[in-house]
């Protein structure tokens, strides 16, 4: 009995396995790092620039995935869905800043598991995003920021799934809950401090330089 045959078609197998391996576990590192990039460009308001490096994230992904097609153990070994989610976040994240509207799985072009966990990781970037617009006294934005990321934590809360299926997502949807309670902390604050200023700056005066309200002065009546 000889197995040389076997031998060499099953190291034929392997080696394009692992080729394909190679391929896809570079292109999605890359793919992360591009999606980082892109949300702290985001950030600094450099959407030009963010747009490019999403462009850079989804073609090495769609590399990483025509790569992997054949291999489907490899293609669900999970680096390919961890980088999807981190482009997921990221553009959800560009639009959400920009004020556009989270684009749909459909436009994303990532698994559902991967779309749903980048959603819930936007939460946190968008909680930094609306740090920043308070501290420039833009209320109004903040608080429409704050309806985004209670917007995405009902979709999350709302799909009672197999964590199997879900990549997770119930952990990912707790952190979402958690710092979403931070930021209405954060924002609940700030709109209590603005009303006690405003209800300040418009106090009645008394007499310049009395600090005493308007009105009639005291009648000082002594006794004879």
């Amino acid at each position: 009995m000889s197995l040389d045959g076997a031998a060499e078609q099953l190291r034929a197998r392997l080696d394009a396995k692992h080729r394909a391996r190679e391929v896809g576990l570079r292109n999605a590192r890359q793919a992360v790092r591009s999606s980082a990039n892109a949300i702290r460009a985001a950030h600094r308001a450099e959407l030009d620039r963010a747009d490019q490096l999403l462009a850079e994230a989804h073609e090495l992904l769609a590399v990483a995935e025509s790569t992997l097609a054949a291999h489907p153990d490899v293609y669900y070994a999970g680096f390919l869905q961890d980088a999807q989610k981190e482009y997921a976040e990221a553009l959800a994240t560009r639009a959400l800043v920009a004020g556009d509207p989270v684009p749909p799985p459909e436009d994303v072009g990532v698994g559902d598991a991967p779309y749903l966990n980048g959603l819930a990781e936007t939460v946190g970037e968008l909680r930094r995003h609306l740090l920043d617009v308070l501290r420039r006294g833009d209320l109004p934005r903040a608080t429409t920021l704050f309806a985004a990321m209670e917007e995405i934590h009902a979709l999350l809360a709302d799909l009672d799934f197999p964590e199997a299926i879900t990549g997770n997502l119930r952990r990912s949807t707790d952190v979402a809950r958690s710092i979403i309670e931070r930021t209405r902390s954060d924002l609940t604050l700030t709109v209590i401090q603005r009303d006690l200023a405003d209800a300040l700056r418009h106090r009645p005066q008394g007499p310049e330089g009395s600090g005493e309200p308007q009105g009639d002065a005291p009648v000082n009546r002594e006794r004879g």
